[in-house]
């Protein structure tokens, strides 16, 4: 499956850090394993899971896309091609319907209609089947694969392509590159010090006007922010019990 989905490996591997988009993955590279038709129900949610990704990063809270007057989520429940205008729209692809690059996002919205026909036609779980009925073919579901590849592959290059809020972003510290070396340059510990109760508290110099800034930070949030495992660890060493080890 990797040879026909680059875009999506990218993709997951990007957003290592979003649970949803790692079902969605894993769902679909076990219908694949499993040669089953299910792959074209997988496919369809992993380009939906996708863009809802790519909204929930991208959407200003200030001005949520949904509350806009020509929202295309404004729906109870809006359709996979809902979403991608949606994600089309923050990402700023297109300026208006007469942009002729309108047209070959109206194609991409087709493919993604073709894949939710797709998936009524030979979902194994939502939509039940026939007993007998044949099996699509291995065509019909690498069609399923490579669309959704190249749906993700053309959104997640343009969410690349931009520089995204750090105040809001769910991203990791290594997203932004250029800002950390130009506050790394700029900026500077002046004093640290630890309080009674364990806090780190201290003072930085921001920028060139050399601005002070006071902080304080507790274990639990200096670890979280920095090394989530040390985290976990902490946890555990405090007498904590992991989430997955109370379901078993």
């Amino acid at each position: 499956m990797k040879e026909l989905c680059p875009n999506i490996y990218d993709f997951t591997r990007h957003w290592s850090s979003a649970p949803n988009v790692a079902q969605a993955f894993e769902a679909l590279v076990l219908v694949d394993k499993a040669d089953n038709d299910g792959v074209i129900c997988a496919s369809k949610a992993m380009v939906e899971c996708a863009c809802k990704t790519i909204v929930e990063e991208l959407d200003d809270p200030s001005n949520p896309i949904k509350g806009w007057p020509n929202s295309p989520i404004k729906s109870a429940d809006p359709t996979m091609g809902n979403w991608m205008a949606a994600a089309t729209n923050l990402l700023n692809l297109v300026s208006d319907k007469t942009d002729a690059f309108n047209s070959v996002i109206g194609q991409y919205n087709e493919l993604a209609t073709k894949l939710g026909r797709f998936r009524n036609k030979a979902g194994t779980i939502a939509h039940g089947r026939m007993g007998f009925e044949q099996k699509l073919s291995a065509h019909h579901r690498r069609t399923a694969l490579i669309t959704a590849d190249t749906v993700i592959g053309f959104l997640h290059d343009a969410y690349l392509s931009i520089q995204t809020d750090p105040t809001s972003s769910f991203e990791p510290y290594d997203r932004f590159p250029e800002a950390n070396k130009a506050i790394d340059t700029s900026s500077a510990f002046l004093k640290v010090q630890i309080e009674e109760d364990g806090t780190l508290y201290g003072k930085i110099s921001l920028g060139s006007n050399s601005e002070e800034h006071q902080f304080s930070v507790s274990v639990s949030e200096f670890l979280f922010g920095t090394d989530r495992f040390a985290y976990r660890e902490a946890f555990l060493q405090a007498g904590g019990v992991h989430s997955k080890e109370k379901q078993s």
